[in-house]
């Protein structure tokens, strides 16, 4: 490969850590804890080893509901946005990005909960915004079933639009401070919202303080038609699953061009596939690895996850068969992008159920790749120069080592390539993506030309 690319541009990294690793049979081996995907000390290594790599960020994902079948693997998960301040308090750089639905939540409380955690991380919060597709989420929540696509992504517009409102309605410079004359701050500067619209109305302000960074990096991982004009509209970091170099760059051309079409610039949206890297010091290293993953698996939490994801219910006498026919994604409830991820790589390299599930089994249809700490480089440095990354979202299969193995080797490889950091050039997780301190609505418009100065403060 080349061995470096234009130094304006930069590799970016993120490390999602999921419990003790991403592979379903990742509790498995020995260097795995049981009661890991519970445990702080865990999660506070993990940030320690990401920040030594200087990672962009980690990042948690989550959802209201018990996911998966604990019969087979660890599943459950702690409140990412409760355990961020923990790991604030153990670092000193990285970024720290939680995921959080706007179809379980209210604006005005995960407003406050991220704006705290950026004032207590000094600027390093980011927030991944999901809309959650199970039905098991609904539930818990008082409905029947899932809400429709279109009706989720509605609601999670003008939830992020109340929100980014919220953390605007104190201006940066409120405080007076002056103690002699009893005057704390500027109350013309603290501004009611008043927002109405078709899912909240909200009156505002929001009772803490303008964050570091201004608002949390805004994060959004949905593939399909609706969720790309989520992120067009938003997103500053897109988490994406793609198989094929071709794949990557067809998503990352789209996703750009709708970014400027919404009057954004695309330079300011990164986009950051998932990849699952199997290392080893040599590839036959790392092919024994892998197939050792996969001799772990149980057929039955895959034929269960697979299911769901597909709508059509797997039994064991489907495993040594081609993936059955499914539905139109129209009709998909849930991910719908992901559902097609799936059953486009089952039929392009004519999958049987059983293969389908092992290479499932890593990533949930992120790309895996098997290979030397040289040849991972490789990959990540050709979709990067070639147009279908601005960075990736590393996903290790277990937790620690994987994580370990790509700081301690990868990173290095990509530091020699002139394509990764070697050390943290600013303080807050939007300088670490390049990203600028968005101006306060309300001041800007105090300084707009002609502008209406009358406002209806707190």
């Amino acid at each position: 490969m080349s061995k470096a690319t234009s130094p304006q541009r930069r590799l970016h990294l993120n490390a999602f850590l999921m419990t003790i690793g991403h592979h379903e049979s990742a509790w498995r081996f020995p260097e795995s804890s049981l009661t890991g995907t519970w445990d702080v000390a865990h999660y506070r290594h993990l940030a320690r080893v990401a920040e030594r790599g200087t990672f962009d960020s980690i990042f948690f994902g989550d959802g209201p509901a018990l996911q998966g079948d604990i019969r087979y693997r660890p599943v459950g998960r702690l409140d990412p946005t409760a355990l961020l301040p923990a790991l604030a308090a153990v670092t000193e750089r990285i970024g720290l990005v939680a995921t959080a639905s706007t179809t379980y939540n209210e604006p005005y409380n995960l407003a406050r909960r991220f704006a705290t955690i950026d004032h207590i991380s000094g600027g390093r919060a980011g927030w991944n915004i999901v809309t959650t597709a199970g039905s098991d989420a609904a539930q818990n929540f008082g409905l029947d079933e899932v809400p429709e696509h279109r009706h989720r992504y509605e609601r999670a517009a003008e939830f992020v639009d109340v929100c980014l409102k919220l953390w605007d309605s104190w201006e940066d410079d409120f405080l007076i401070g002056d103690k002699a004359a009893g005057h704390f701050a500027d109350g013309e500067k603290i501004h009611r919202i008043d927002h109405e619209g078709r899912f909240f109305r909200v009156r505002g302000p929001l009772n803490v303080p303008r964050t570091p960074q201004g608002h949390p990096l805004l994060v959004q991982a949905g593939s399909s038609e609706d969720g790309r004009e989520f992120a067009a509209q938003f997103a500053e970091a897109v988490f994406t699953a793609q198989q094929t170099l071709e794949e990557g760059q067809a998503f990352y051309a789209d996703l750009k061009r709708r970014v400027a079409a919404a009057g954004r610039d695309p330079a300011l949206v990164k986009i950051l596939p998932g990849i699952v890297p199997v290392i080893g010091s040599t590839e036959a290293e790392a092919r024994a690895r892998e197939a050792e993953l996969a001799e772990l698996q149980v057929p039955a939490y895959g034929l269960r996850q697979l299911s769901g994801l597909i709508g059509v219910e797997l039994t064991e006498a489907d495993l040594d068969r081609p993936l059955p026919e499914v539905g139109d994604v129209s009709a998909v409830r849930g991910a719908q992008s992901r559902f097609t991820l799936v059953t486009e790589l089952a039929r392009r390299e004519r999958l049987t159920v059983r293969q389908l599930l092992a290479r499932l089994g890593g990533g949930r249809g992120h790309r895996t790749f098997t290979g030397t700490p040289e040849q991972i480089a490789d990959t990540i440095e050709e979709w990067f120069t070639r147009g279908a990354a601005d960075g990736f979202n590393v996903m290790p299969p277990l937790l620690p080592s994987g994580l370990e193995a790509f700081v301690d080797h990868v990173v290095p490889v990509l530091r020699r390539r002139g394509l990764f950091r070697t050390e943290y050039e600013g303080v807050t997780l939007r300088d670490h993506y390049g990203l600028p301190r968005p101006t306060n609505r309300f001041t800007a418009r105090r300084w707009a030309p002609g502008a209406d100065l009358t406002r209806q403060s707190a």
